[in-house]
């Protein structure tokens, strides 16, 4: 019992890493499947499980002899009551009616002895959980004033801005930039940069660790958090459905839309045919995070989501990462009616679809590398030539 809540912890950990390599396993069953990677996939799987069940095999085995000794002393009672009870009697010090009375209560208090030590298991569990759950209401909220400001405008503005989702490693550093109002502003640069978190800032999922983030000329500190969401919509490529009809997951982008609303957004995103195709219609249940739908049907659904909430300010991350080639041309004119007149920020590893951009931004290991139109950068970034010759590269390689 000494140890016991260090290995009911260590129980913990073990146990949700078994688990995570459970629905990572299952989860990436189709891609395992196609890449043959079947036996090198179920190992992971495997050992993860092997490791949960040594360690209880482990706990348990160093326990055993305690365990199986404290279980059978303890319902011993009688051997000391009864010899040392006679003992008192013959003497004298006991009569008989208290020496009966001890055998009875000693009897008695067995069963909430064992109950009372098997509590040290409870306690343990308890001590480890809420250990968990304080980790997360000790965690830093976002603390916003609730008074209401003015923002006259909706460019977006970071001054000398430094974040860092650990504390440890900076995922920006000391950032300064400007998206102007009503123009659009694509944020490029290899995976890890610091492009969807600059992204995100803007959305209000983070504040800043240090620096100033400006919508409309307000310090966001200074802003309802609400009051800042209103202003933004946000697709991303990895957009969450519920598990709820269509109808509602649309509406979601504006509570209390009427379904007229709803459909009129769906019908500007070009997926209004695709979702009169699925079994019910627009009543037709998405399943848990949308999975009886394809990713394409997702992202369209989350395209007209965004249309129903008409946000002046628009963030597209990777928004067609999931559409097939022969509707693409279809969301993109969806996409194209989405930001019209709006401050746009969009995020795509294709450089050749944001090419028309009014500004590019390259991130560059949470720095600014540079910034300017496509054919500047061209002359003046070397970090974007390489990544421009690389993409047009591949996209000729293949080609032939």
């Amino acid at each position: 019992m000494k140890s016991y809540g260090e290995n009911y912890g260590k129980s913990v950990e073990i146990g949700g890493r078994m688990t995570n390599a459970i629905v990572e396993y299952m989860g990436g069953i189709e891609v395992i499947k196609a890449f043959s990677q079947g036996e090198r996939s179920y190992e992971k799987y495997e050992s993860a499980v092997n490791e949960n069940a040594a360690f209880f095999y482990g706990w348990m085995k160093s326990a055993q002899w305690a365990m199986s000794a404290y279980n059978a002393i303890t319902p011993s009672v009688l051997l000391t009551v009864l010899p040392f009870g006679s003992l008192f009697y013959s003497s004298g010090s006991l009569s008989a009616g208290a020496f009966v009375t001890m055998i009875i209560l000693s009897l008695g208090l067995l069963e909430p002895l064992i109950a009372a030590m098997n509590y040290t298991d409870n306690i343990a569990r308890v001590g480890t959980v809420m250990g968990q759950i304080n980790d997360v209401l000790s965690s830093p909220e976002i603390n916003r004033t609730d008074k209401n400001a003015d923002m006259p405008g909706n460019t977006i503005e970071f001054r000398n801005v430094t974040f860092s989702y650990d504390s440890e490693n900076d995922a920006l550093k000391n950032i300064s930039l400007t998206i102007p109002e009503g123009k659009v502003t694509a944020l490029v640069g290899h995976s890890g940069s610091g492009k969807s978190t600059v992204a995100k800032l803007i959305a209000g999922f983070w504040d800043v660790t240090d620096g100033k983030l400006l919508i409309g000329g307000q310090n966001v500190r200074d802003i309802p958090l609400e009051a800042q969401t209103e202003r933004i919509a946000y697709v991303e490529q990895n957009n969450f459905l519920f598990d709820e009809i269509v109808m509602e997951n649309i509406r979601k982008g504006k509570a209390g839309a009427t379904d007229e609303e709803v459909i009129n957004a769906a019908k500007a995103a070009g997926c209004d045919d695709l979702i009169r195709g699925l079994d019910k219609g627009y009543q037709t249940v998405v399943g848990s995070a949308g999975g009886h739908l394809s990713g394409g049907e997702r992202q369209r659904i989350a395209i007209a989501r965004a249309m129903l909430k008409d946000a002046p300010i628009v963030i597209l991350d990777e928004a067609t990462a999931y559409i097939d080639p022969e509707n693409e041309a279809v969301i993109q004119s969806a996409i194209a009616r989405l930001v019209q007149g709006k401050t746009v920020i969009v995020i795509a590893h294709r450089l050749s679809t944001i090419t028309d951009a009014d500004n590019m931004i390259v991130m560059d290991n949470g720095t600014v590398s540079a910034h300017g139109r496509h054919n500047e950068l061209l002359d003046n970034s070397q970090l974007y030539r390489s990544m421009w010759q690389a993409h047009t590269g591949t996209k000729g390689g293949a080609a032939e």
